[in-house]
């Protein structure tokens, strides 16, 4: 049993090794209920904060978002930010083809299309970026405090295991 864990687990990082196996995993973990909340939000703040400091710090968008792209940490994401990319290539704007992606809520889209309109968009990303890390932080608080009795009823188990198995 303990062979088949150990092969098991090498299989599962040798497909994550591949692209496709990075993006099917990538994917499969965004959609786990409360985790993938964390995950998604997790990864908008963190690629609109390193696009909003890129662009704030002068560097070309097409650059930036080939940065981003790299940095953002999630497979789903970085496909979405190339798509992105190669619209703005070809001179579209940023939000249309990040609301075509389907991966950012629509308050993110909404935040980067008025930061284009009005030329803020390194101050909207950063807006955006600070939203959902006080999201982050809010999931990731209550997913502590519903671990905190769950802990306590199993360690509640455990000594009552060892306690009866005493006395039998």
């Amino acid at each position: 049993m303990l062979g088949s864990l150990i092969g098991g687990v090498i299989l599962l990082k040798r497909y994550y090794a591949t692209d496709a196996g990075q993006h099917k995993i990538d994917a499969l973990m965004l959609k786990i209920p409360v985790i993938g909340d964390v995950l998604r939000k997790g990864a908008v703040a963190r690629f609109t904060r390193t696009l909003g400091t890129l662009v704030s710090s002068g560097v070309p968008i097409l650059d930036a978002i080939n940065i981003t792209k790299e940095t953002c940490g999630n497979e789903v994401y970085s496909k979405a930010l190339g798509k992105v990319h190669d619209a703005i290539r070809e001179g579209e704007s940023m939000a249309d083809p990040l609301r075509a992606t389907k991966v950012c809520d629509a308050i993110v889209v909404n935040m980067v299309d008025v930061g284009e309109e009005t030329g803020e968009l390194d101050t909207m990303l950063y807006k955006v970026a600070d939203y959902y890390d006080e999201e982050v932080t809010t999931l990731t608080d209550g997913l502590v405090k519903l671990l905190e009795p769950l802990m306590i009823v199993f360690l509640g188990v455990a000594v009552g295991f060892i306690v009866v198995s005493l006395f039998m």
